[in-house]
C-alpha cells in the first residue's frame, strides 16, 4: 500500500522488500531490537503532524514534494462509470468466498459479494511458499488463467484498498505500470444504494 501511495503522489524511486521482514531474517541479515533516539523523535514529530492535520490545522512546512497522479487512483464514481462502459477489467484481491458472497466480510455490517463484471484473483496467489512475489511469467500465467486480458486496461480492488495494491504490484512486475487502485473498494461500494451501485453474490445477503 505504501509503495502505491508514493507512486500516486509522484514518486517512482520506491521499492518493496520481497518477502518482507521474515525473508530479511531468513537471509541472515542483521536486525535491531531497539530504536535510536533520533528515530523516536522523528516518530513523535510525525504523529504530531498527523494529529494537527486531522484537527484541520496546517502543520509546519515540509520539503516532501508531491505530484498527484489521478490515473492511478480510482474513485467510486469512476468505477460506477466503468461498470456501464466496461473499458477496464476489474480484478478483486479478496478471498473467493467473500467475492462470491458465501463467506462473511471482516467488517461488521458489510455484506459480501462483488462489483458486477469483476474477476477474482486472491492476493495470496501472488506469492510462493516463501512469501516472495512470483516470477513475471508465473504471474502472467495466473492472470491469464482467470480470463484477464493483459493487453487491455485493468483496475484492481479489494475490501478496503490495501491488498489490491499487491495485485497492482504483481501487474507492475509483468510490465503493466499503469494499473490503478479503486481506493474505497468493496467496503465503499457495498454501502451505496443497490439500485445505483449493483452487487453480485452467489447467495442472498
Amino acid at each position: 500500500r505504501v509503495w502505491w501511495m508514493f507512486r500516486v503522489l509522484g514518486h517512482d524511486k520506491v521499492w518493496v522488500l520481497d518477502g518482507g521482514f521474515p525473508q530479511w531474517q531468513a537471509s541472515g541479515f542483521n536486525i535491531a531490537s531497539s530504536c535510536p533516539d533520533d528515530a523516536v523523535l522523528k516518530s513523535k514529530a510525525a504523529n504530531s503532524a498527523v494529529e494537527t492535520a486531522y484537527n484541520g490545522k496546517l502543520a509546519n512546512a515540509a520539503t516532501f514534494q508531491t505530484e498527484f497522479r489521478p490515473q492511478l487512483f480510482w474513485t467510486l464514481e469512476k468505477v460506477k462509470q466503468n461498470v456501464a462502459a466496461k473499458a477496464h477489467q476489474v480484478v478483486d484481491a479478496r478471498a473467493k468466498g467473500r467475492f462470491d458472497g458465501v463467506m462473511p466480510e471482516p467488517r461488521e455490517g458489510v455484506r459480501s459479494g462483488h462489483i458486477p463484471g469483476t474477476k477474482c484473483v486472491p492476493f495470496p496467489e501472488m506469492f510462493d511458499g516463501a512469501q516472495t512475489l512470483l516470477p513475471a511469467d508465473e504471474l502472467s500465467k495466473k492472470f491469464e488463467q482467470e480470463g484477464i486480458l493483459l493487453d487491455h486496461p485493468i483496475v484492481v480492488t479489494c475490501g478496503s484498498g490495501v491488498t489490491a495494491c499487491i495485485l497492482a504490484l504483481g501487474f507492475y512486475r509483468i510490465g503493466k505500470h499503469d494499473v490503478p487502485v479503486y481506493d474505497g473498494s468493496w467496503t465503499e461500494w457495498e454501502a451505496q444504494p443497490d439500485d445505483d451501485y449493483p452487487k453480485v453474490a452467489s447467495t442472498a445477503p
